[in-house]
């Protein structure tokens, strides 16, 4: 009995591993989250399946719950499926599932995906580690847990070359906010990518001052935004989307 923790990727069916493709075909239960795209799922063509997905603003299963019902599939089935958006090991909470699977002796194997990040990236035509100016990067979210303590995400953006923001949604003027209080100019260029990787792909430029009203009124899809530099674009996902890569000198 086998559990694996399986990279969806950015969205795009076509971004996904051969490895993760040959996993969901020979699945035999798949749980999946709610930004897997339909073409995905559809290829554990023979598999019952499971949507356990998170949201904002939406109902979303309990970690816990998800935990257990992956322990009891894995008593029962020869290969579970835990489908993720982006790769697993981005807050995807992945850790907790591993160790309630450890915990209760079963086995568990991690298929790494392309992340949200990478795909904003490619779809500004930006490297986060361009040569001479980029050396470092820092991937962090603004959300924190309600028991958890408060998060000092910013910092490490701040002494990056490169960052990238996830979960950002709802959370448009406090990293603007923060992200200004650190340093940053308020007239940063920001790249606003919605959808990345899907042929629904949209990107929109605004300023890091203006990002919590551009933000707010205009981005319905999974996206990613992204401060500049001179020659570099940073991107915030914003919404479920998960923000994306910035960079700032």
């Amino acid at each position: 009995m086998t559990v694996y923790l399986v990279g969806a990727g950015p969205g795009a069916p076509d971004l996904l591993t051969l490895r993760a493709a040959r996993l969901l075909e020979q699945a035999d239960i798949v749980f999946y989250d709610a930004l897997v795209h339909p073409d995905t799922i559809a290829l554990a063509a023979r598999a019952q399946k499971v949507a356990v997905g998170k949201r904002c603003g939406k109902h979303s299963t309990v970690q816990q719950f998800i935990n257990k019902r992956l322990v009891d599939a894995a008593k029962r089935y020869p290969v579970v499926v835990r489908l993720k958006g982006g790769d697993p090991m981005m807050f995807g909470r992945a850790q907790e599932e591993i160790a309630a699977l450890e915990e209760a002796g079963v086995e568990c194997e991690v298929v790494p995906g392309i992340t949200a990040a990478l795909a904003a990236a490619a779809a500004i035509k930006t490297s986060l580690t361009q040569r001479g100016s980029a050396r470092t990067i820092t991937f962090a979210t603004p959300r924190v847990g309600a028991t958890e303590p408060d998060s000092t995400w910013a910092r490490g953006l701040a002494a990056a070359d490169a960052g990238a923001i996830y979960m950002g949604v709802g959370e448009a003027a406090l990293i603007a906010q923060t992200l200004i209080a650190s340093g940053k100019p308020p007239g940063l260029p920001v790249a606003i990518v919605e959808s990345a990787s899907l042929p629904e792909q949209r990107v929109r430029y605004t300023t890091l001052a203006d990002l919590p009203n551009f933000a707010d009124a205009s981005v319905a899809g999974p996206a990613t935004a992204t401060p500049a530099i001179p020659s570099a674009q940073a991107i915030t996902q914003a919404c479920d989307t998960r923000i994306a890569p910035w960079r700032a000198m």
